[in-house]
């Protein structure tokens, strides 16, 4: 039987009572020196797969350390791709990793494009390739996440093949609504002569997409990106939104807690993943008693922290 991909989401942060993510954006000069030393001792591989092992070994680490905490994971490419080929088998191992431990994963790679380009990035994040004809057929996924961020800046045309291949496999996506960074406000919050502003067009246009794609939660598989920094406009976006999902992120580094998320979800306390990265990945840089071999640990309980702070607003 066929589920809806907000139906899964939901499903999971209700199982773990944590509408958490954990963001794995492995900046290499903040992984811990003793996993990198350990990478770069194979001299059989070039120092760009050494960085790769190095980054995986430090996913790893992370995911099997907050694994029964959080529902999902959100790796973002642009520190994987920096390695080139071996970035991105990184990538992907990493994401296969996530999905073998169960954990929901946001491929956070804001792919945009119309046409054709847009339905061959939506196949790849989201979707399967097939090789051959007739009985030499194979069917592959790409890198099978279950859900991708999206920049919807280009318009319908530009969003309808993600929708397709989400809704045929079962995956979700994540629209640019409102995002966390202070220069947002430069295009996001221009106001329109009727007095809308731009983030509440789009927000309009994403709950419209989404329309048709609703589980039995009463969500849509077409969610939003809507940053915790943010407040006033994200409790308006709730109110433009009442079906989507809000993936939140701004939370810990950038400034967000409890009380700048709390508008991003609903009456019923459900409708938004809350997003935190080096909070947590790198939580052992400022937490005390912890050292760099104790990574993993000091972003468990960064995780648990966080998990406390989210239920004030309960």
């Amino acid at each position: 039987m066929s589920k809806n991909f907000a139906d899964k989401l939901i499903e999971a942060i209700k199982a773990k009572n944590a509408p958490i993510c954990v963001g794995l954006d492995p900046n290499f000069s903040k992984i811990p020196k003793f996993i990198k030393e350990k990478a770069f001792q194979d001299r059989e591989k070039t120092p760009m797969a050494c960085a790769a092992n190095a980054i995986l070994e430090f996913n790893k680490g992370i995911i099997d350390a907050v694994v029964d905490l959080v529902p999902a994971v959100k790796p973002q490419i642009a520190y994987y791709e920096i390695f080139g080929h071996d970035g991105i088998w990184c990538y992907e191992e990493t994401l296969k990793y996530a999905k073998a431990r169960r954990l929901i994963t946001i491929a956070d790679a804001k792919r945009n494009d119309i046409g054709p380009t847009a339905a061959a990035y939506a196949q790849a994040f989201l979707g399967e390739v097939q090789l051959g004809e007739g009985e030499a057929e194979i069917i592959l996924p790409g890198f099978d996440a279950d859900s991708i961020t999206v920049n919807p800046y280009l318009g319908w045309d530009g969003i309808k093949p993600f929708v397709d291949e989400a809704h045929k496999y079962e995956k979700g996506i994540f629209a640019l609504v409102k995002t966390s960074n202070p220069s947002s406000v430069d295009l996001q919050d221009l106001q329109m002569k009727d007095g809308a502003f731009v983030y509440e067009i789009m927000g309009g246009l994403v709950d419209s997409w989404g329309a048709n794609e609703i589980g039995e939660n009463g969500y849509s598989l077409v969610g939003a990106v809507v940053g915790a920094t943010y407040p006033e406009q994200a409790k308006r976006l709730r109110q433009l939104m009442p079906n989507s999902i809000f993936l939140v992120p701004g939370y810990g580094a950038q400034g967000g807690g409890a009380a700048e998320v709390a508008p991003c979800f609903n009456k019923d306390g459900v409708g938004a993943i809350v997003n935190n990265s080096r909070g947590i990945i790198f939580a052992y840089e400022k937490m005390e008693g912890f050292g760099e071999e104790q990574y993993a640990e000091a972003a468990r309980e960064a995780t648990i922290a966080m998990k406390k702070d989210l239920e004030k607003i309960f």
